[in-house]
């Protein structure tokens, strides 16, 4: 998917810089375990390097930094029989977010475009979060039969009022304005300035300074401030039907996007949605390492389960936007399974090593 003779993932000296570039633009610099492996053992010889003192993240093309893991392939390996590989991918993507997120150095990630799933697992945890031209932030694994994972039971509960919890349970895509408010990203600068800025922060210029430098008018907000007492209001229930049922109070009061909301959750797999409800009340409360093991977890007990391969059948593989779930209803979900997921005895704690 990268050009003839190129490496999915390119790793260069600029200076005081070590600049990873994702290197898949065909595939939105989706990552596949040899990338995982690759960034993690690189970083790891940039660690211990004194002549580099911050990492620079890009990705290659203008349409996404990363749409975040290569799910068709995990798709494929696990219907093969291929747990050992699946298994491997998890426990890879899962232990190069907690490397990076106890990064001893600057992480400067330049976002251009979209920035999904594992993309956020690489970018949210490091120091800087650089939004650009369309940029647009998502967690969307709810629509897949999957849950937000990378890091972000730790991540989206810690977000302001209940936002986290909008974005964990709609999987919607907001822009750079909204990121910004949330602390999702840290700055916003035009795409036509990341080589100025990677020259600069290669001379080992102050990153703030040199962020600052090529700053760009803020965008304008969206939903998520416009709409941020509502969401606060129906998000803050203490179960997934009770979010539906005041979203549904909203929308007979006349809110559109209370009756988008509803729509949307509704459309989603119902195990996912208690899932990424149960990651949102519960991860506040964890460390960074209690999180990804729970996420380890509960990766596992999907790979066992059907939602998982069948939304990622009618997004990806058939394409007909019309996954069957089992269940289908809120009130059959096994809660007591999701449960197990948070607690260290249920199930092997997660590898750290690339």
């Amino acid at each position: 998917m990268a050009g003839e003779g190129e490496a999915d993932i390119l790793f260069e000296r600029h200076g005081a810089v070590g600049l990873v570039t994702l290197n898949r633009p065909r595939a939105l610099n989706a990552l596949t375990l040899d990338m995982i492996r690759a960034m993690h053992a690189q970083l790891s010889v940039w660690e211990t390097d004194d002549a580099v003192t911050r990492i620079v993240l890009r990705g290659a093309g203008k349409r996404a930094f990363c749409a975040g893991g290569d799910v068709r392939a995990v798709y494929t390996s696990a219907k093969a029989g291929g747990h050992t590989e699946v298994d491997a991918f998890w426990h890879g993507e899962y232990g190069l977010d907690g490397f990076i997120q106890s990064y001893p150095k600057p992480i400067v990630s330049l976002i251009g475009g979209l920035v999904m799933g594992g993309g956020n697992g690489l970018s949210v945890h490091g120091s800087h979060r650089v939004a650009s031209d369309g940029y647009g932030f998502a967690m969307p694994e709810v629509g897949i039969g999957f849950f937000p994972d990378v890091g972000m039971t730790y991540v989206l509960p810690r977000l302001p009022g209940r936002t986290g919890t909008y974005l964990a349970l709609t999987g919607a895509t907001i822009g750079a304005g909204d990121a910004l408010a949330l602390g999702l990203a840290t700055h916003h600068v035009r795409a036509d300035g990341f080589d100025a800025i990677v020259s600069a922060l290669g001379e080992g210029d102050s990153i703030d300074a040199v962020l600052g430098a090529h700053a760009d008018a803020p965008p304008p907000t969206g939903p998520m401030v416009v709409e941020r007492a509502l969401i606060d209001a129906c998000f803050g229930a203490p179960s997934v039907a009770d979010i539906l049922a005041r979203l549904d109070g909203a929308a007979a009061q006349g809110s559109t996007f209370a009756a988008d909301t509803a729509a949307l959750l509704r459309s989603r797999s119902p195990t996912s949605l208690c899932i990424a409800h149960a990651q949102m009340r519960r991860g506040a409360t964890l460390s960074f390492a209690e999180c990804i093991a729970a996420e380890t977890r509960l990766a596992a007990f999907l790979m066992h389960g059907h939602d998982f391969f069948e939304g990622v059948r009618a997004a990806l593989i058939d394409k007909d936007g019309a996954p069957a779930w089992q269940p289908a209803s809120l009130d059959a979900v096994d809660h007591a399974a999701i449960a197990r997921a948070f607690d260290p005895t249920g199930g092997p704690a997660p590898r750290t090593e690339p």
